[in-house]
């Protein structure tokens, strides 16, 4: 951990804290202290399978009713499935509408034209 009178601390610029105004009351938020993308995602997962864990491998006092159950165990296979389905949908389209920059592919063929001049 940084202490607050740390070396450390003292030489990060302050352009480093980015104000996050998205809730109204500015905050101050650290670039270390800010969580990615795969942090969120993994806590978003860990959230969705320990409730699927409670339900489906609940004791057999608090099990839920067998047709929820038989629904509730296969779950997480037809929600990757799903979640495969919807990727190769998102890269296929991103595919298909990906456009074309005829000035930048022109604007590369004379850099190497000039290139190969040198």
């Amino acid at each position: 951990s940084v202490s607050p009178g740390s070396p450390l601390l003292l030489s990060l610029p302050l352009s480093r804290f980015l104000p996050c105004s998205s809730h109204g009351s500015p905050t101050l938020l650290s670039p270390q202290a800010a969580m990615t993308k795969l942090a969120q995602w993994l806590c978003g997962l860990a959230l969705l399978g320990s409730a699927w864990a409670a339900l489906a491998l609940a004791p057999p006092g608090l099990q839920p009713p067998a047709p929820l159950r038989q629904a509730l165990l296969p779950l997480p296979v037809y929600l990757l499935v799903a979640f495969g389905c919807y990727s190769l949908a998102t890269v296929g389209y991103r595919l298909a509408t990906f456009n074309d920059c005829e000035e930048a592919a022109a604007e590369l063929q004379e850099h190497i034209r000039a290139a190969r001049a040198d």
